[in-house]
């Protein structure tokens, strides 16, 4: 019976019907398809960022690779998601991506299968993000490619940064929740 509460919550939340807890009550697909609980970045400092290959801010992939790298063992990590919603620069599949952020940036943190973050089709995580933290303009969409929200360790959105905002110049926000 738990077991078909914990189920029918999940399916709730992910329709908007039941408010969310924090990040940890979604569930996504990573680049390979496989469904992910982010419950299992339970007590991590989460970094969630949209991101894209053909941007002219791609090359933030490096910054958050090297941010990624330095505090994964404190108990960071960096989530990349996918968004081809940007004057389509992300038009490659899963495959693609992953090859792409491999072979250019040597990324290594977990990727994700591409999803929207604005609009009618914007994903329940980002729905939620957006809500909690609806940034500076007067909608709470996202910007841009490279958006980026810091989670703390209790699954609740902390900070936003706005997608110029350099990863390195997010080490300091990362510190304090680490």
């Amino acid at each position: 019976m738990k077991k078909i509460l914990l189920i029918l919550a999940v399916v709730l939340i992910s329709l908007g019907s039941v408010p969310a807890q924090g990040i940890y009550d979604f569930n996504m697909n990573d680049i390979d398809g496989n469904p992910v609980s982010l419950s299992q970045y339970k007590g991590k400092v989460v970094m969630i960022v949209n991101v894209a290959s053909k941007c002219g801010l791609t090359k933030q992939y490096e910054g958050l690779e090297a941010i990624y790298k330095e505090y994964k063992d404190e108990g960071l990590v960096i989530l990349g998601f996918p968004c081809n919603q940007f004057m389509g620069q992300e038009p490659g599949t899963e495959a693609e991506i992953l090859e792409f952020c491999t072979l250019n940036y040597g990324v290594t943190f977990p990727m994700f299968s591409k999803i929207e973050v604005n609009g009618a089709g914007t994903h329940p995580l980002y729905q939620y993000l957006k809500k909690e933290l609806p940034g500076d303009g007067k909608k709470a969409d996202i910007e841009w490619n490279f958006a980026k929200f810091l989670i703390g360790r209790d699954g609740k959105p902390v900070e936003r940064f706005n997608p110029r905002v350099k990863p390195e110049d997010t080490v300091k926000s990362i510190e304090k929740l680490l």
